[in-house]
C-alpha cells in the first residue's frame, strides 16, 4: 500500500473531523429537510447513485432527493422544493457521510456519472487521479454555468496543483459562491446538460492554469 504524503494525511484528518462535526451540528436541519422531502416530494428521501471516485472506483453517492420519480425530463421532474435545495446546495449536505466514510473528500473534482468514464479524453480522465470532493476548483470557478470542457480542464488543473493552500482557498470561496448562487445551472436550463464527449477543437486550457500562484482568486480563471 502506498504511503500517504503529509498533505494527504492532513487532508484526510481534516475531512473526518469536519464531516463528523458538520453531521452532528446539522442534524436538526437534516431532519427537517428529510421530513419536508418525505411530505412534499415523497419517499425515498435520499437519492443514492453509484458514481466513480478515486481511480474510477465506484461508490454510492448520497444526496437529498430533488426530483419526483416517474417519466419526464430532469427539468420536468425537478420540484419547487428541489429547486430551492439545489439553489442553496442543501441537497449536497448528506455528502458529509460519504466524506466520513472515505468515499470522498471535502475538496476534489465532483463525482460525475459512471457512463462519462468512457467519454473522457486521456487528459480529462486524470480528474480521477485524486479523490472526488463535495466542492472543487471547478465549483468555485463557474460551477454549472461553464462548458463541460472548461469544467473538466479545471478539475485536471486541480489534480496537478493541489495543495493545502488551494484546498483552503476553495473551502473559503465555496460559501460565498453558494450564498451568491453563482453558476447553479446553465443559462436557460434547470439542470446541467449531459456530457456527450469532447471534440478535439473544443479542448481549451483556461487562462492561468500553468501559473498556480496567479490562479487562486476565483475570477482569474474565467474567460
Amino acid at each position: 500500500m502506498r504511503e500517504l504524503s503529509l498533505y494527504e494525511a492532513a487532508k484526510r484528518v481534516t475531512d473526518v473531523v469536519v464531516a463528523a462535526v458538520a453531521l452532528v451540528l446539522l442534524s436538526p436541519l437534516l431532519a427537517v429537510i428529510a421530513l419536508l422531502i418525505a411530505v412534499i416530494i415523497g419517499r425515498p428521501v435520499l437519492f443514492v447513485q453509484e458514481r466513480p471516485g478515486l481511480h474510477g472506483r465506484p461508490f454510492r453517492l448520497v444526496k437529498f432527493r430533488s426530483m419526483r420519480q416517474g417519466p419526464g425530463t430532469n427539468s420536468e421532474r425537478l420540484t419547487r422544493l428541489g429547486r430551492l435545495l439545489r439553489r442553496c446546495s442543501i441537497d449536497e449536505l448528506p455528502g458529509f457521510w460519504n466524506v466520513l466514510r472515505g468515499d470522498m473528500s471535502l475538496v476534489g473534482p465532483r463525482p460525475l456519472l459512471t457512463e462519462y468514464l468512457e467519454l473522457y479524453t486521456p487528459e480529462q480522465v486524470r480528474r480521477h487521479d485524486v479523490m472526488s470532493g463535495m466542492t472543487g476548483w471547478a465549483q468555485v470557478n463557474g460551477r454549472n454555468a461553464i462548458s463541460w470542457e472548461r469544467k473538466l480542464a479545471l478539475d485536471v488543473w486541480y489534480v496537478d496543483h493541489r495543495s493545502a493552500w488551494i484546498d483552503a482557498s476553495i473551502l473559503l470561496l465555496t460559501p460565498w459562491k453558494v450564498l451568491t448562487r453563482v453558476g447553479i445551472h446553465p443559462k436557460g436550463h434547470a439542470t446541467m446538460e449531459r456530457f456527450a464527449g469532447t471534440q478535439a477543437s473544443n479542448v481549451q486550457s483556461p487562462p492561468g492554469l500553468c501559473r498556480p500562484q496567479r490562479a487562486l482568486p476565483g475570477a482569474r480563471l474565467r474567460g
